[in-house]
């Protein structure tokens, strides 16, 4: 079944020694998710807003599972439902995510998945999903001679509205070249209009958290491969980029990344949950003690309303409205994240939204892509804009987080 929380899990080196040999590929590449922004780098504060809310239903939706199948609450009061209803119902929640291929069954059916470090379940179009799944690859467990049904309905309820619905099975799944026996699955009978094509590219979605957060309440599929001896190491790792991004299994890219990893412990192994030393913004630290969770599931980065505030105080930040901030195009705020002893700076690209509009005085006024929209107060959302900055290692067997410098 999954980890739970404080579980570390151990390899053993005659594990190692029995494994087959290793495939010479074990990257996958992964698509990039679209900009918020239209045509010609205009900030699109619609979509930036609503990819906020998409966020803080998600972390919600999360925090209410956890508790379901750990009776025990995260850190934290719940104050998002109210944000998460003000989401636009035309912006796919799916395109928060990066994807890539799986195969899954015998004979092996390749699906494009979404690969989200901030979910737990695994989910695929099933065949009695409908006019909606019908754009996507679907899995047939009837095909497969390895599929066996598990029976066990679920219902994935994200916060905009948009579901899943579907019944467990279980069936061979490779990724990177390493494979899974008796790996649960969620096939669906139903998607909602939110994940229709053509707004998403991907047929499922691949959760990467802990176990925890899972409502199929099975083991996730990373953490299968690690329970059965399937990997040479147990960890993965993310370089998410213009271009070039890639998802590795099993390993590290020594190719993308240069100098030593710094590694943080997770604090609550249910979402990737890490202590945050501090947050400066042009040069001035604002924040301490700060809890954060590592999501490549969420394009952005968002904090309590008020820690954000405090921190486009002193970067010279002007508020928008809805926990939304601009800044003069020819000024991007410094923001530095202290993290296990290691300073992570956020690059002016990615703190760059887009074109606004001009200020008062006629300067050009950017987006800023730092929002007040967490889930509650020091419980931040690091995502897309924060691990483009670094690569990152999300490291099962120690149940910890480890950084380096891009190469």
């Amino acid at each position: 079944m999954f980890f739970t929380a404080g579980a570390s899990l151990i390899v053993l080196p005659a594990l190692v020694a029995a494994l087959p040999h290793p495939p010479s590929f074990i990257t996958i590449p992964l698509g990039q998710r679209p900009r918020v922004q239209r045509g010609s780098g205009i900030a699109d504060v619609t979509a930036f807003q609503a990819s906020i809310a998409r966020t803080a239903a998600k972390v919600e939706r999360n925090f209410a599972i956890y508790e379901k199948n750990t009776g025990r609450s995260l850190a934290g009061p719940r104050s998002l439902r109210k944000r998460a209803q003000g989401s636009d119902p035309l912006i796919d929640f799916m395109d928060t995510y990066w994807y890539g291929n799986i195969t899954v069954g015998t004979p092996p059916v390749t699906f494009t998945m979404d690969f989200d470090t901030g979910s737990s379940d695994l989910f695929l179009p099933g065949p009695d999903c409908g006019e909606l799944c019908s754009p996507f690859t679907v899995y047939y467990p009837n095909a497969s001679s390895t599929s066996k049904l598990l029976g066990q309905s679920v219902g994935l309820i994200y916060g905009d509205q948009s579901s899943v619905i579907g019944t467990t099975y279980s069936d061979t799944v490779s990724i990177g070249g390493y494979t899974a026996k008796n790996q649960t699955i969620v096939a669906a009978q139903q998607y909602s209009a939110g994940f229709e094509a053509p707004t998403r590219v991907s047929d499922g979605l691949m959760g990467m958290a802990f176990g925890s957060l899972g409502q199929s309440t099975h083991s996730p599929l990373f953490q299968t491969l690690v329970s059965q001896g399937a990997v040479p190491e147990p960890v993965f790792a993310f370089k998410l980029a213009h271009s070039g991004s890639e998802l590795r299994i099993g390993g590290v890219n020594s190719a993308l990344y240069k100098g030593a990893f710094t590694y943080t412990n997770v604090t609550e192994p249910a979402f990737w949950q890490i202590a945050v030393d501090g947050v400066s913004a042009n040069g001035t630290q604002v924040l301490s003690n700060v809890s954060a969770v590592v999501d490549s599931g969420s394009t952005t980065i968002s904090g309590d309303a008020a820690s954000v505030e405090k921190l486009y105080a002193a970067a010279g930040g002007i508020s928008i409205g809805n926990g939304t901030y601009a800044y003069p195009c020819d000024s991007p705020p410094n923001v530095t994240f202290q993290i296990g002893g290691k300073s992570i700076a956020i690059a002016p690209e990615w703190i760059n939204g887009g074109f606004l509009t001009d200020g008062d005085n006629g300067e050009a006024l950017c987006l800023g892509t730092i929002s007040g929209s967490g889930p509650s107060e020091s419980f931040w959302i690091l995502g897309d804009v924060f691990m483009r900055n670094v690569y990152t290692v999300f490291d099962v067997g120690n149940t910890r987080i480890g950084f380096a410098d891009l190469a």
